[in-house]
C-alpha cells in the first residue's frame, strides 16, 4: 500500500474486513445469531496486547474485527440505538441472517398491509426467498462496504455479492453508533 496514508489505510481496508467478517462467521454455518464486531486499528491493539504480534500483521490488516455479544435479532434497531463505542473503536460490522425476496415479492410486500410478523410470515413462506447472510461494515469517517452471501441449495449455487450500498439503512444505524 505504497503511497497511502495512515488515514486511508482503514477506508480502503474495509471492504476486506467485512469479507473478512462474512468468512468468519461463515464458519459456524448457517442459522447464526446477529453478530456484531469492534474494528479496530491493529496497531493500536498490538500496542495493548503485544502477545498477538505473531497472529496480527497491521501492514496486511489495518483493522482488526472483535467479536462482541450476539445481538437480538428482534428489536436490532433498538439494541444498536443503545450502543456507544469507545474512542479506540473505528469502526464496527454486523453480520445477520436475512430473506432475500425477488423484486416482485418485495413489491407486493411494500404495497400490502401486514404488520411486522405478518411481513416476516410473507417472507419466509415465499417458494422464491432466499437466505443470505448480510454483513454491513462503517467506520467513523462515514464509509462503508456490505458482503451478502446468498445461500446455495441443490439447484442454485451460493453466490456472494459486495457493494456498499446493499443496506443503506443498515449501515446508517451502524454509524450512528459512532457518533460521540
Amino acid at each position: 500500500m505504497a503511497g497511502v496514508s495512515a488515514d486511508e489505510k482503514p477506508t480502503v481496508a474495509l471492504p476486506a474486513v467485512a469479507r473478512e467478517v462474512e468468512e468468519f462467521v461463515s464458519t459456524g454455518g448457517w442459522n447464526q445469531p446477529t453478530q456484531l464486531f469492534a474494528l479496530v486499528p491493529t496497531a493500536e491493539l498490538l500496542v495493548q496486547q503485544p502477545e498477538l504480534a505473531g497472529q496480527l500483521d497491521p501492514r496486511a490488516s489495518p483493522l482488526t474485527p472483535i467479536a462482541q455479544d450476539s445481538l437480538p435479532d428482534s428489536e436490532l434497531d433498538r439494541a444498536l440505538a443503545g450502543i456507544v463505542w469507545p474512542e479506540v473503536v473505528r469502526g464496527c460490522a454486523l453480520a445477520q441472517e436475512i430473506v432475500v425476496l425477488p423484486p416482485e415479492a418485495e413489491a407486493e410486500l411494500a404495497a400490502g398491509d401486514l404488520d411486522d410478523e405478518g411481513a416476516r410470515r410473507f417472507a419466509a413462506e415465499h417458494p422464491e426467498r432466499r437466505e443470505a447472510r448480510l454483513v454491513a461494515a462503517v467506520l467513523r469517517d462515514g464509509s462503508a462496504a456490505c458482503v451478502l452471501r446468498l445461500r446455495g441449495t441443490v439447484e442454485v449455487p451460493e453466490e456472494v455479492v459486495a457493494h456498499p450500498e446493499l443496506a443503506p439503512n443498515l449501515t446508517r444505524a451502524l454509524l450512528e453508533t459512532l457518533k460521540p
